[in-house]
Parts: structure tokens; C-alpha cells; sequence
């Protein structure tokens, strides 16, 4: 299995090896954030909720400004890593881009030193063409995904937890 990776990251030469790198940080943000809202996130709330009910005083001006503070920090931390998966979605596919503009120079190199007659060697710069391109845009879709997947989760658990915070 990673001698066949190998094989296909070195067909479509150095550029795929960078998309696979934004690939492996975007996968990795995205592990991270399911870690997230899953384990860290339900932890957190529960305890400012029980913090929150302890309070006497939670219709004052001060309370609301209190618990305005409390839901922009969780929101913050819920989001800390999306924008940063949005902008890999945005970087992936010029990256891919990027692997075809090589990939064809490579593919004019050859053609100006043996002519249009060596196909085999036409078809290796052919590869370094197409292969980060789509690459780059299997990788953007993922992380567009995903990044859409947690705006919505993000909303939805801001909601929840300002109602959680009602007096």
C-alpha cells in the first residue's frame, strides 16, 4: 500500500508531494475538530452550564454581557481550526493548478529535445499534468465538505448553547 502512494506521488511529481502535505493538515484539522465537538466541547459546556446556574443574578445588564463573553469564547474555540480548512480548500486546487503548469512545461521540454514521436516519454509529462490537478480538487472537495459540515455544527451549537444559558 505505501509503495503503490509512493509510486503515485512520485508520477506526479514534486507539486503532489506539496498537496499531499496540505491533504495530510487538512485531515488532520479535521480529526482534530471532530475530537473536538465530540469529547472536549460537551465537557466545557457542561461546566460553564452548572457555573452558569449557580448564579443568582442572571438578568442584570453585567449577567448579559457575562454570558455574551461565554458564548463568543466557545464560539471562537469551536472555530478556531474551520477557517483554516476553508483556506486549504481554497489553496488545493491551485496547488493542482500549479502540477499542470509544470507538468506541461515538462511535457514542452520534451517535445523541443525528441520531437513529438517518443510517446512514452510524452506521457510521463502527461501525468505530472493531470495528476496534482486532480488531486488538488479531490482534496478541496474533502476539506469543502467538511468545512461546511462544522459551519452548520458550529451554528447549531451556539444556538444550543445560548438557549442552554437562558435564565
Amino acid at each position: 500500500m505505501l509503495e503503490q502512494i509512493s509510486i503515485f506521488l512520485s508520477a506526479g511529481g514534486p507539486v503532489l508531494w506539496l498537496i499531499f502535505f496540505v491533504l495530510l493538515i487538512c485531515w488532520f484539522l479535521i480529526f482534530e475538530i471532530f475530537y473536538y465537538f465530540y469529547k472536549m466541547y460537551p465537557l466545557q459546556k457542561q461546566k460553564i452550564q452548572k457555573i452558569w446556574l449557580k448564579r443568582e443574578d442572571k438578568n442584570s445588564w453585567f449577567a448579559l454581557k457575562i454570558r455574551e463573553e461565554v458564548v463568543s469564547n466557545m464560539t471562537q474555540q469551536m472555530s478556531r481550526w474551520i477557517s483554516i480548512i476553508k483556506t486549504l480548500v481554497i489553496i488545493s486546487p491551485l496547488l493542482g493548478l500549479l502540477g499542470t503548469v509544470t507538468g506541461m512545461i515538462s511535457i514542452f521540454d520534451i517535445i523541443s529535445i525528441s520531437g513529438t514521436g517518443n510517446p512514452r516519454l510524452m506521457a510521463s509529462g502527461i501525468s505530472l499534468a493531470v495528476i496534482p490537478t486532480m488531486a488538488g480538487l479531490v482534496t478541496a472537495l474533502s476539506g469543502l465538505y467538511f468545512g461546511s459540515y462544522f459551519d452548520k455544527k458550529l451554528q447549531r451549537e451556539k444556538n444550543s448553547f445560548l438557549e442552554s444559558l437562558n435564565f
